[in-house]
């Protein structure tokens, strides 16, 4: 009995403690039309923004100036930063779904 309970305890500090692989940031899933289809509304200022970048894709950059493309990527890069940020979720790790599940059938 004394070992089970241990192997347990040792089984759900194992899952509950996340890996630095686990943490490291995943590159965002791109983002075309098959996406933007979904039922879920996208928010205004998001969808400027990515009407910006759609806008900024389908220019012909050929007759731009050095200068003016090299400002084109920084807006690029601020945008798609700016996208980023806003893409705000809620993560919870495995373990702490294990504990909450298991607080919730106890009590």
């Amino acid at each position: 009995m004394r070992k089970s309970v241990i192997l347990c305890l040792v089984m759900l500090s194992l899952v509950s403690f996340s890996n630095p692989v686990m943490a490291s940031e995943k590159e965002p899933m791109p983002i075309n039309s098959a996406t933007t289809n979904k039922v879920e509304e996208i928010p205004a200022d998001v969808q400027i923004l990515l009407d910006r970048l759609e806008a900024i894709k389908a220019m012909d950059k050929s007759e731009l100036k050095s200068a003016e493309r090299k400002e084109l990527r920084a807006e690029v890069r601020e945008i798609k930063s700016t996208l980023r940020a806003n893409g705000n979720g809620l993560y919870i790790s495995t373990g702490a779904i294990i504990i909450i599940l298991l607080l919730i059938i106890i009590l």
